[in-house]
């Protein structure tokens, strides 16, 4: 298949988007093999900053953001991921066919590393990640300071790699959380194991009620929307204590994530979140996940977590390090994501995590839930540019 940026534009139909967002490729297949599918706002030679998506999103979810922090002064490109949307490049081979090598994080901020040369760059004033994305940003500043000079997450916060054993002192352990939460009653599985089980592209890609209603029912979920989401720290990682999140987290052991959004959503009013998600938006989703299938997406979390081992390998070259970079956290009050990793949050002020007087600040924003740069961008703008100011 020739993926050249001029046959992918002509191959695919322009995306419809707000005013002063243009979309383009980058062609880095020399480098890590990706040709960039990117939506751009501002002026190129500005300070450069860069905008990592999450699951089960792409780079049009930063479309409410882009224009705003251009117009701030600055060059806002947000790329769709590895495995998401009109990037391509990446292994498309079935669950049993793909190298995860490939999704493990040195990779994915290689990816990135590659990105911001092509784009004639050398470093980047911020990047900023949501979700998944969120990781990404983290981890870039991690691995590469000199060129990521501040991160920002939204809706995941920072947690530190893994530690190595040290004399005789034991590599700290979790539990098998997959086997502790199969005997809670009514079993339970945690949502990121299920999304790395061989099963889980086909949920996603064939959902019974229909892709739209799935992907409507699962922001309306996870957004503030859904009056039940009344999050708060979690006392330890423990299968009665992460229990208590709803079930889009940890979900009934015998149920996909269609069935878990069919039973949530049961009696919701699905129009609710086209205050911030239109059908025209929501359709635009829909059509790219029908085009590319979620396997590409569902490898991060088989490479991420504890279900594989390549991701601790990966990541325990950077035991001990810490984010030595301005940084920040942004989320919606109504997020659970906030508190899923007990102690995450805290993260941000253990010194062996964030060097003191690096991180400046959370802001927690009202009236959004996981989505918060869709349901409140407004404020997500001005807290991204109140953190620029810091710098």
């Amino acid at each position: 298949m020739d993926t050249s940026k001029d046959q992918l534009a002509k191959r695919l139909p322009p995306m419809k988007l707000p005013a002063g967002i243009t979309e383009d490729y980058v062609d880095c297949q020399e480098s890590c093999g990706l040709t960039w599918h990117i939506l751009k706002a501002g002026e190129p030679k500005k300070p450069l900053v860069l905008f990592c998506h999450g699951y089960p999103e792409l780079a049009y979810s930063w479309r409410k953001v882009l224009p705003s922090v251009a117009e701030a002064g600055y060059y806002c490109v947000a790329m769709d991921q590895r495995g998401y949307g009109r990037t391509t490049g990446w292994p498309r081979g079935s669950f049993h066919e793909v190298d995860l090598n490939d999704f493990v994080f040195t990779n994915l901020v290689r990816d990135l590393v590659c990105l911001v040369y092509r784009l004639g760059y050398t470093e980047v004033f911020a990047i900023i990640g949501h979700d998944f994305g969120a990781v990404s940003s983290a981890m870039a500043a991690l691995m590469r300071p000199d060129i990521f000079k501040s991160t920002v997450q939204l809706s995941h916060p920072y947690h530190p790699a893994p530690v190595p054993r040290l004399g005789d002192q034991p590599m700290r352990t979790k539990p098998d959380m997959q086997a502790e939460l199969a005997k809670l009653n009514p079993p339970r599985k945690h949502y990121k194991w299920y999304n790395s089980t061989p099963e889980a592209a086909s949920d996603w890609d064939n959902p019974p009620q229909g892709l739209d209603k799935f992907l409507r029912g699962y922001f309306h979920l996870k957004s503030a929307e859904w009056a039940k989401n009344d999050p708060h720290p979690l006392r330890e990682w423990s299968a009665e204590a992460i229990g208590v999140m709803p079930e889009y987290y940890v979900m009934q052991k015998n149920q996909s994530m269609p069935d878990t959004v069919t039973h949530s959503m049961a009696g919701e009013d699905y129009t609710r979140t086209e205050r911030w998600i239109s059908q025209d938006e929501l359709q635009m989703y829909c059509d790219e996940w029908k085009r590319t299938g979620f396997q590409g997406a569902l490898n991060w979390y088989r490479a991420q977590t504890a279900t594989t081992p390549q991701s601790t390998r990966d990541m325990l070259l950077y035991a001990g390090k810490r984010i030595e970079v301005p940084c920040a956290f942004i989320s919606g009050r109504q997020d659970w994501g906030n508190f899923q990793q007990p102690g995450a949050m805290e993260s941000y002020e253990d010194p062996e995590a964030v060097k003191p007087g690096c991180f400046k600040g959370a802001t927690l924003v009202d009236g959004a839930g996981h989505w918060v740069q869709q349901e409140q961008p407004e404020a997500v703008v001005e807290a991204i540019l109140s953190f620029f100011k810091t710098l």
